[in-house]
């Protein structure tokens, strides 16, 4: 018999998206008898609640649920929504994202073929607004340049990798290794694939396992998103040090360089020439990107756009990152 399963997904002012993912949710392949969705909601200001009611009433066969989110945070979310529901497997949605019909199926045969202890896949990312810079952050959300190595954006092969989005898990997993860590505000879920490694697991990422993601619509959704990733990231690796990445690495030290540049530049010249140099090159790097995507794509904004949106991931991050580390040391923290 093929298992139950439980969708889990944390929101919060989500009516934009919300109803388009139930209705992904309604069209899975899996049967439907066998899925039933937990939605953990952070008190929602907006009419998220009303879209929900609304798609409940007009597809009375898919089980819905909702639980309040009293923390309004997402690893708070996901464990009131998994201690709600009852499937034999857990899969994990952003309320963000759209699955592709198929999605729900892939990832129960990969968990059943013992693939991995958590399995994902990669995101199709679609811009978050009808705009030339939302369609730019897009591109930017899935470049090389922007995420690095990070497969689950681009991946073409199947492999065994740190991290995956939205994963699938078995409930006995979650039971063994403890929900998510409720202390991280993000990266919480690098953070709960990381113990499970350490407890002997494997994470799958299958690039046949798809779903659609809307990046931030706007530069300044987008800062704050990596701001975030970059202040909760360091976070993270004071715990799990050894699950540093050189990706992860670069943009702190790019600030740092260009501030150490500006700095040295006030006494010695030859700085300003040296940081004049790093900032060309980065730029140049970006620009031949932006050229090359637009020219790949036939979208001229891309040319503009992409340097913008990938320099903003950047910066954000990183001086998220050195803010955390700032932070940390001020109240007597360090990563060990």
């Amino acid at each position: 018999m093929l298992p139950t399963v439980s969708i889990v997904i944390p929101c919060f002012n989500e009516e934009k998206h919300i109803r388009g993912l139930l209705e992904a949710i309604s069209a899975q392949t899996y049967p439907l008898h066998l899925i039933d969705v937990t939605i953990a909601d952070g008190h929602s200001t907006d009419r998220t609640r009303e879209v929900i009611a609304d798609f409940q009433r007009a597809h009375p066969d898919l089980k819905l649920q909702i639980v309040d989110n009293d923390a309004r945070i997402t690893p708070a979310g996901i464990n009131r929504a998994v201690s709600a529901s009852k499937g034999e497997i857990i899969l994990c949605l952003s309320s963000h994202s759209c699955p592709y019909p198929d999605y729900v199926e892939r990832s129960v045969a990969a968990l059943e073929a013992g693939k991995g202890d958590n399995v994902g896949g990669v995101l199709d990312i679609r811009p978050g607004a009808e705009t030339w810079i939302a369609r730019s952050i897009a591109v930017a959300a899935a470049h090389p340049l922007g995420v690095g190595d990070a497969l689950y954006r681009y991946a073409s092969s199947a492999a065994v990798v740190d991290t995956v989005p939205f994963g699938a898990w078995r409930r006995s997993l979650m039971e063994k290794i403890g929900g998510y860590d409720e202390t991280l505000l993000s990266n919480e879920d690098y953070e709960f694939n990381a113990r499970i490694r350490e407890s002997g697991g494997r994470i799958w990422l299958d690039p046949a396992i798809r779903s659609i993601y809307f990046a931030r619509p706007t530069l300044r959704a987008l800062a704050r998103q990596y701001w975030r990733y970059g202040f909760w990231k360091y976070r993270m690796l004071c715990r799990y040090p050894r699950t540093l990445r050189w990706r992860q690495a670069l943009p702190p030290l790019f600030i740092l360089s260009l501030l150490g540049g500006s700095l040295l530049s006030l006494a010695w010249p030859v700085y300003s020439r040296l940081l004049g140099f790093e900032l060309v090159s980065y730029f140049g790097i970006l620009g031949i990107a932006g050229l090359h995507s637009a020219m790949h794509r036939g979208k001229i904004y891309l040319v503009l756009g992409l340097p913008i949106a990938i320099a903003a991931m950047h910066i954000s991050w990183g001086c998220g990152f050195l803010w955390s580390v700032l932070s940390a040391a001020l109240k007597g923290k360090r990563l060990s």
